[in-house]
């Protein structure tokens, strides 16, 4: 933890343009607290926030990933989710040197407005994030995390919000009764989002469809080895499957290309083919008249009110728990942590992860 000021700067028009700047200290309000940010990971699931960061319809027609951490007119700071401790506290209910997880800026410290404070934690009440979706507004205090652990630190920046999402994705699938479809091809499966809709499959008990994970042909015994698909295939063969069995097509990548191949092969046999992220965010999107079902996109915080509705918050967080700890007994040998220190590297390893260099086995653990 440092008390060095910095954050990292990006330009919400162009996201290949971005520096590391120093600030001062910030003067706190009434209401107000400053923390510094212990550690966060950066994966290609913040590079989506950062395609999506303007408006774009997701949080309505006049907010997007931007606005959360940085006013209008002002350079773009990327969320990320990490740990971060309490440095000063203009606020009733919350001290210094308490622990919370959450969404933050890609910086060394955020100053954030805590509101409807409680044992479990609280929600950040900035007017500019009113109108953002709540699961993103919270911060958890960490003793209060039923299903943390400490020898799983590292693990919860990089794969939580990764593997929650994949999780929902298979919890759609199983409330959807599949769509009908006895196999779900997953592009870009080496993704760690992929990774948590492929396991919390093989956790299904009874009949569900056969997952096919989509990857580079230089991925494919690698992943294949980690048994988290029943068949893992490359996106050269995707001409070799049978087109008549009913499919589903969970894009992680936002790869028209690939897209495109898999509806044109399957036709009416696709049927249902959705949009999860934009990891490769620089890829087309492909031709919007391609044969097959319309494209539907996946937002996870809707899906988590859903669940929240159907099983009550308390339901909700049984169930992730659950998830979440059968996963972590996996998540060692899926991935290992590479830890780097002070804003640099975080520049460094932004930059790596938009250029498509990033080792998908690998954690990328920033330090500030």
């Amino acid at each position: 933890m440092t008390n060095t000021h910095w954050a990292i700067d990006i330009d919400r028009d162009n996201i290949k343009r971005a520096e590391l700047v120093k600030e001062e200290q910030p003067s706190l309000h009434d209401g107000e607290i400053e923390v510094a940010v212990n550690s966060y990971a950066i994966t290609a699931n913040n590079i989506t926030y950062a395609v999506f960061g303007k408006p774009n319809g997701l949080f309505g027609p006049d907010a997007g990933y931007w606005d959360f951490f940085a006013p209008r007119e002002t350079p773009g700071r990327l969320p990320i989710w990490g740990f971060a401790t309490v440095t000063r506290s203009a606020c009733d209910g919350v001290t210094p040197g308490e622990r919370f997880y959450g969404f933050y800026p890609m910086a060394s410290h955020a100053v954030l407005v805590p509101q409807r404070v409680g044992a479990g934690g609280f929600t950040d009440g900035t007017p500019r994030r009113a109108a953002l979706p709540l699961v993103y507004n919270q911060y958890q205090r960490l003793e209060a995390l039923a299903d943390y652990r400490p020898e799983h630190h590292d693990y919860w920046p990089v794969f939580r919000p990764l593997f929650l999402t994949g999780w929902l994705i298979s919890d759609q699938f199983e409330d959807e009764h599949d769509y009908g479809t006895e196999q779900i091809l997953v592009a870009s499966a080496s993704s760690k989002t992929a990774i948590g809709l492929g396991f919390s499959m093989g956790c299904r008990v009874g009949k569900r469809p056969q997952t096919v994970g989509m990857t580079s042909a230089a991925n494919v015994d690698a992943l294949d080895a980690l048994g988290i698909y029943d068949r893992v295939i490359s996106y050269d063969a995707i001409a070799t499957l049978d087109p008549a069995i009913p499919s589903a097509l969970v894009d992680m990548a936002g790869n028209g290309d690939v897209t495109g191949a898999v509806h044109r092969h399957f036709g009416d046999a696709l049927l249902a083919s959705i949009v999860v992220g934009k990891s490769h965010w620089d890829a087309a999107a492909g031709d919007a008249k391609i044969p097959g079902p319309a494209r539907q996109g996946f937002f996870a915080p809707g899906r988590v009110q859903k669940r929240i509705g159907d099983w009550g918050a308390a339901g909700f967080g049984g169930h992730v728990a659950s998830a979440w700890l059968a996963f972590m007994k996996q998540a060692p040998r899926i991935a290992t942590i590479d830890a780097r220190d002070g804003g640099d590297a975080a520049l460094a390893a932004y930059t790596q992860v938009l250029d498509g260099r990033a080792d998908p086995k690998v954690g990328i653990i920033i330090r500030p």
